[in-house]
């Protein structure tokens, strides 16, 4: 950008504040009140600015002062402009976890709360032991506009590139497993590609769609798999499993977790998938929110230290 440094010789931007002040008064007296100066230093910065500009700006009558046509434009083109000056000048407030009694609103799937959610809250109530959060059940399709409503002021999901006002931040790469009930499918080691197919599946989908990822590349193989039942829910997928002979392919961080806790038996799977990352999502709105950043700031440890 190309300034002229001319144009801006012995003009003093503080007179911008208060030709801004002056018209939002109407009034010399009122405008010195709000500025905490005398009167007749206002009235000396009304004489600069009109000879600053050309034009008497503000006249009297008969409800009091009453702005030019010139002082109008002025005003347009000025009040913009010094609050972006001022934005880009203001000191942040400052974030104090420990005395913060901030509430936030995230958005995240079932299974990414299931991960995160546990040693994140642990994380969270040693520094910020005041601070409260409220989790709204989200998406990757639904994370976007959850934000642009103000439903939500963070999303957490597997998510896609979004509008220029989304910005995003990766938390972590990951894979899928299969995972199944041994009690209801005793498989001898790592499931095979022959007993993948020949199983039904319990498929997660938030469309409910009865065809996923694993579909596509089976499908690349000449193959096609079973999906007897669809859930917008991981949640689900234990309960289910522990009463059915079906599989289900689901984030790897979440059949880490059932394993270790003896709920399902974990499986490395028998087709190749591309992995996925979750990411956080803020709109641009939120840029100077530096309790969100915070807390964004303990997810990211989160997600690197969770299992």
């Amino acid at each position: 950008m190309g300034i002229s440094e001319n144009d801006f010789r012995g003009v003093d931007l503080n007179l911008m504040v208060t030709f801004l002040v002056l018209m939002r008064e109407r009034s010399v007296s009122a405008a010195a009140h709000k500025l905490f100066l005398g009167q007749p230093a206002v009235s000396g910065a009304l004489a600069r600015l009109r000879q600053l500009f050309g034009d008497e700006l503000l006249v009297r009558g008969t409800r009091g002062m009453e702005p030019t046509p010139r002082a109008l434009d002025l005003a347009a083109a000025i009040e913009p402009a010094v609050a972006l000056l001022q934005k880009a000048i203001a000191v942040p407030p400052a974030f104090d976890p420990a005395s913060s009694e901030r509430l936030f609103v995230v958005g995240m799937p079932d299974w990414v709360e299931h991960w995160l959610m546990p040693g994140l809250l642990t994380r969270v109530r040693r520094l910020a032991p005041r601070v409260r959060i409220v989790l709204k059940e989200s998406n990757p399709f639904a994370v976007g506009d959850m934000l642009d409503k103000d439903e939500i002021e963070l999303g957490v999901a597997a998510l896609r590139t979004g509008p220029r006002w989304q910005h995003q931040r990766p938390l972590r790469e990951m894979g899928f497993r299969c995972v199944y009930d041994p009690r209801q499918l005793p498989f001898a080691g790592a499931v095979t590609l022959a007993q993948y197919v020949a199983v039904p599946h319990l498929l997660v989908s938030y469309r409910g769609a009865v065809e996923g990822t694993a579909d596509a590349v089976l499908a690349g193989l000449g193959l096609r798999r079973d999906v007897c039942y669809t859930t917008p829910r991981f949640s689900a997928v234990p309960g289910v499993l522990g009463e059915n002979a079906i599989v289900s392919t689901v984030p790897e961080v979440l059949a880490d977790r059932w394993a270790a806790a003896g709920l399902l038996a974990s499986s490395a799977l028998p087709i190749a998938m591309d992995r996925f990352t979750v990411s956080m999502a803020w709109h641009a709105r939120r840029d100077d929110d530096a309790a969100l950043h915070w807390l964004m700031g303990v997810i990211e440890d989160e997600a690197r230290a969770a299992p």
